[in-house]
């Protein structure tokens, strides 16, 4: 099989068990005096905090530390905090990052490997973000208890509030059960309930803002879209933390970054078909793909899309992306919902295919790869 070679130089790792989104809440709970011992093999975290009796996590969902530090004028409040950051996990996607932050596990443990995923025995993918397939147990499809649920089992008061249409989702249950689910759809809501949770001691409460994503994936990062709505995000933060007693403490995190890309960097695998030979069932999404295949095809896909995508994309096989740690510990159960090829892009690279996801193309912004600029998440403590 061919080498596929060293990792690009923009390429960031996921930091497992140092400074990732599953060490967050490890790191509150140190920080308001528990412990959460390590579960099913996974060490624990090197992330310290600042104790205090309560702490409300606000996650920005696509707010790189990267982008962030580049359009830091856009984000004063937030610019003003000292600047520290940790890693998404692998593949840098939305419910792989919440179900990491939710649980502490590692993508490999918690079984929510991409944005979409073959359900193993079949033919069908699961997306875990829009549309859960109602065949599949969340329960099943990710038994772990969370640490939401280990810390509402110390006595802390635990809270998760966002839009009412995430409630009882496969995500929320796989990912955050064990919190009390708030929902709020407007911001204003989202503060009053962030206020009220807050006020508990020992607390935790998460809260979730999803629209600079939806911003980015439509206009695009540094859009004049983006930029304002990132700079009502950072009023949001600054408002929360006049409001909020100065003993609790206000953590801002994100789940990925985003970069944009061109029409022209992307490949379409409708176009070329050699792509789709011994591939059964196309995954993942256009920045981080995960391939099914045909039995005894495995060498020759990762081989035909090597020479294709070149310098464009490192592309592993399964047993690769397990030697490099990518997904961290991998349980029995997940090992087959991981492709058996996947396929990292580089630069502003996207693998899109209009026939199987022609939203994609709709989209200018995307997240996935393992780009500084996808990667690098905020850890900023006020």
């Amino acid at each position: 099989m061919t080498d596929p070679g060293p990792l690009p130089g923009n390429f960031v790792e996921p930091a497992y068990a140092e400074r990732s989104l599953g060490d967050v809440v490890p790191a509150v709970a140190s920080a308001l005096g528990l412990h959460l011992p390590a579960v099913d093999g996974w060490p624990d975290s090197a992330l310290r905090l600042p104790d205090a009796p309560a702490y409300v996590v606000f996650l920005v969902d696509g707010l790189g530390h990267e982008l962030l530090q580049r359009y830091s004028h856009a984000a004063p409040f937030l610019s003003s905090l000292t600047s520290s950051h940790g890693t998404a996990g692998v593949p840098s996607t939305t419910a792989t990052s919440l179900t990491s932050l939710g649980t502490a596990l590692t993508p490999g443990q918690h079984g929510l490997v991409g944005f979409t995923a073959r359900i193993p025995g079949t033919d069908r993918l699961l997306n875990h973000l829009f549309g859960w397939d109602k065949s599949v147990d969340p329960l099943e499809w990710q038994p772990h208890p969370t640490a939401f649920d280990r810390l509402a089992a110390a006595g802390v008061h635990v809270a998760s509030v966002s839009k009412r249409e995430f409630e009882g989702s496969g995500l929320t249950v796989a990912a955050q059960r064990g919190a009390e689910f708030v929902g709020a759809d407007r911001v204003g809501e989202r503060l009053a309930a962030v206020l009220d949770s807050a006020g508990r001691s020992p607390s935790l409460t998460y809260v979730y803002d999803g629209d600079l994503d939806w911003t980015g994936h439509k206009h695009g990062v540094a859009s004049s879209a983006w930029l304002q709505q990132l700079a009502m995000v950072d009023a949001t933060a600054e408002h929360l933390r006049e409001e909020l007693p100065s003993s609790v403490r206000l953590l801002v995190v994100a789940d990925h970054g985003m970069i944009d890309s061109p029409v022209e960097s992307r490949v379409d695998v409708d176009d070329q078909l050699e792509l789709r030979a011994g591939v059964t069932l196309l995954g993942g999404e256009a920045r981080f793909r995960h391939l099914y295949c045909q039995p005894g095809a495995v060498a020759d896909v990762a081989a035909t899309w090597r020479g294709v995508l070149g310098d464009r994309a490192t592309v592993l096989t399964r047993d690769e992306v397990a030697e490099r740690g990518w997904f961290g510990i991998i349980d029995s159960s997940v090992r087959l919902r991981i492709g058996d090829v996947v396929v990292a892009c580089h630069g502003d690279t996207a693998v899109v295919s209009t026939t199987d996801f022609p939203y994609e193309n709709l989209l200018v912004g995307l997240h996935g790869s393992l780009t500084r600029d996808e990667m690098l998440i905020p850890i900023l403590v006020a």
